[in-house]
């Protein structure tokens, strides 16, 4: 697991350090990229997945104390419902973009008054950016949801428990590694560039 987790920090790293290079050539793009992201849905988005990191370790903590199988059935469906409510709150966002022709295609459209000199191509590199990297952040978090799927019905078959727990402490390294990314996003994406 530790292997994977590695491999995923060098995708999720490579992606930062492009958007760290892109971001510094093309500052007033992403500046004004970042004013067309919803603060209060990426703000409520990051709350979602600190409680769903605290459900996923009470439902790793239940497995650990043989709290049975109702208690690490019931942290880990709190896990998906937060899990869920994360995707939910991306599919509006995303929503919002599709309807302001703001996703990278030939249909995408700029015209902000407030930042004149950007570019179309500029500002299509930020939402580039940002779709691609939150969109694989939302992939990792549709996978997440299936393994926590894939732990309930484990449990419910008695193969998880106070005497064997591995797989949901793997699980749990997952999605707090998941968590984590969504840590560094918020801040790259939705509040540099805001003071300006």
């Amino acid at each position: 697991m530790w292997a994977f987790i590695v491999q995923e920090i060098l995708f999720f790293g490579g992606l930062f350090g492009a958007y760290t290079v892109y971001r510094n050539t093309y500052i007033e793009a992403f500046t004004a990229g970042s004013h067309h992201l919803d603060i209060f849905w990426g703000s409520f988005n990051t709350v979602v997945l600190i409680a769903s990191s605290l459900t996923m370790a009470l439902a790793v903590r239940a497995a650990q104390t043989n709290s049975g199988p109702g208690a690490i059935i019931g942290w880990l469906a709190g896990t998906i419902i937060l899990g869920c409510g994360f995707l939910g709150v991306k599919y509006i966002e995303y929503s919002h973009k599709w309807h302001e022709n703001l996703v990278p295609s030939s249909m995408f459209q700029w015209n902000d008054p407030a930042f004149p000199e950007v570019s179309l191509g500029n500002a299509k590199i930020f939402f580039s950016f940002y779709f691609v990297m939150t969109g694989m952040h939302a992939l990792h978090m549709v996978i997440g949801v299936g393994i926590m799927l894939w732990m309930i019905a484990k449990v419910r078959r008695g193969e998880i428990g106070s005497q064997y727990f591995t797989p949901i402490e793997i699980s749990g390294l997952y999605w707090h590694f998941v968590d984590i990314v969504w840590i560094f996003l918020f801040p790259l994406l939705y509040l540099i560039g805001r003071h300006v």
